[in-house]
């Protein structure tokens, strides 16, 4: 992975869990134009943006069709794009179906599995943070159909008024499917990010894991020189993260309402 340098002044940021489409549109509406307006905020002393997942509740990419809506974060992120400002996105959970729309639309690349970043001579592991680790098995086993060749060409052959809705109505009733386990601190020796996060340590050095998923905002210490990081969500908590020349931090958006 090419290196991310780290100009003067320049700051890279992160993101991740907005779920933006639950638990309907006009619902979401005001947390897409909070987000929105987060990100025209940093674009000018934005290096980079990670994006970890979940950007919508549901999406799926039919041959010529997208779901509708979103306009205005599609468009703040095309409009990043085009100032040269690299974007990155990792698809969550709930939005593994992206098959080239980000890239081709956008100019966003879009990855599926965790990479390795080299940010500002920093080392980077990022991820959504879905199936990794110990456990989940359920959801491990419903993601490997999901994800499978035949499974997507299936539901693509649904009329999108009829996938888009059915996708829709189980990823926010379903919890299996949703991913939407119980929002709480588990405890550092019970957070299966984190023990994956160990494991990783002993087959080589990050300086940061930095994962989405949990909707929980979360520092914990791997080691003197590691640390791990959840990023939260835009739903209650609205928090992000920020590398610069001091470290990697969260930081909270506060909401133009409160």
């Amino acid at each position: 992975m090419k290196p991310i340098a780290l100009p003067s002044g320049k700051k890279v940021f992160f993101a991740s869990d907005n779920h933006l489409g639950a638990p309907d549109r006009e619902a979401s509406l005001p947390r897409e134009k909070e987000f929105v307006r987060w990100l025209r905020a940093i674009e000018d002393e934005a290096a980079a943006i990670f994006l970890l997942g979940d950007l919508f509740d549901f999406w799926f990419e039919y041959k010529t069709v997208v779901p509708k809506g979103f306009t205005r974060v599609l468009g703040a992120l095309a409009h990043l794009s085009d100032r040269g400002v690299p974007v990155y996105y990792f698809v969550g959970n709930h939005d593994l179906w992206m098959r080239g729309y980000f890239e081709a639309e956008l100019g966003v690349p879009v990855f599926h599995k965790p990479q390795v970043f080299e940010i500002g001579g920093k080392r980077f592991f990022i991820g959504h943070g879905d199936g990794l680790g110990p456990g989940d098995k359920g959801f491990k086993r419903m993601k490997k159909v999901f994800t499978h060749p035949l499974a997507q060409w299936l539901f693509r052959w649904l009329h999108p008024d009829i996938g888009v809705r059915m996708g829709h109505y189980f990823s926010v009733k379903n919890k299996l499917i949703s991913g939407d386990e119980d929002v709480r601190f588990l405890g550092e020796e019970n957070e299966w990010l984190v023990q994956y996060a160990r494991r990783k340590l002993t087959e080589a050095h990050y300086d940061y894991f930095v994962f989405g998923h949990r909707h929980l905002p979360l520092e914990i210490p791997l080691s003197p020189d590691s640390t791990y990081f959840n990023l939260g969500d835009w739903i209650g908590h609205f928090t992000y993260g920020v590398f610069d020349a001091s470290g990697f931090r969260l930081e909270k958006h506060p909401p133009q309402s409160s």
